[in-house]
């Protein structure tokens, strides 16, 4: 350590207050946290790119200062998908400051990134009272079954009206109107579940009315129209 020659004058004045850093619920305890080994938790949020137009949902399991599991969901444009990809190849196995400073290939995902360890440093996780942690897996959870993110999609105009064309049941394949033409219900298709029934070798057709399912009082319409075609 270098000091200049003012410092080295200096006589010596005892530092007295050394209290340490305020403890951070962590998995279920209280840590006082002085090293990125430290920090522990499941911790999620979302970033956004400069421009505004797309958006990353990021969710980090981090155990000892390590991410042990990355969710990457995005929407907003085609190359962010992409950019998920290899985020989700990056991010595992590297510390919370490593990933940080690391090129995660899109904006919105470094901001997400960015945002998570401001999080998680100051004790902000999903897991902060659970003891022990959430387990390696449980961002994977969180798409429930079908693992597929759940990403409501509607589209309106001021002449037309509105149509719902994906919500968190999956693919909307019909809207109920009553006779007020407003929507009172809709039929949908989960995608997640259509996939493993056609896995599982049933035909599609069967396969698309085992995973249907209505919401609402669709059985009460006076009219059905399906929202990408009418």
């Amino acid at each position: 350590m270098i000091y200049s020659q003012e410092v080295e004058n200096m006589c010596k004045v005892t530092k007295g207050a050394d209290h340490g850093p305020a403890p951070i619920p962590e998995e279920g305890k209280w840590v006082k946290t002085k090293e990125i080994k430290d920090i522990s938790g499941l911790t999620h949020g979302i970033g956004w790119c400069a421009p505004q137009q797309g958006a990353c949902k990021l969710t980090l399991n981090i155990k000892n200062g390590i991410i042990e599991e990355a969710l990457v969901e995005t929407v907003g444009c085609s190359g962010m998908t992409h950019s998920a990809a290899m985020a989700s190849e990056i991010l595992v196995g590297k510390t919370i400051l490593e990933a940080l400073n690391t090129d995660l290939v899109c904006d919105a995902i470094n901001t997400a990134m960015r945002e998570l360890f401001l999080q998680i440093v100051y004790g902000r996780s999903q897991s902060a009272f659970s003891e022990n942690g959430l387990p390696i897996g449980a961002g994977l959870e969180d798409l429930g079954k079908g693992h597929r993110s759940q990403v409501g999609t509607c589209y309106s105009t001021k002449v037309k009206g509105p149509r719902y064309l994906e919500l968190s049941e999956g693919y909307i394949t019909d809207i109920a109107l009553d006779k007020n033409d407003e929507i009172i219900g809709y039929k949908f298709v989960n995608l997640g579940k259509m996939m493993e029934n056609i896995k599982k070798g049933i035909e599609p057709k069967e396969a698309i009315e085992k995973a249907s399912g209505k919401y609402g009082r669709f059985d009460e319409a006076v009219k059905v129209i399906d929202p990408r075609e009418e």
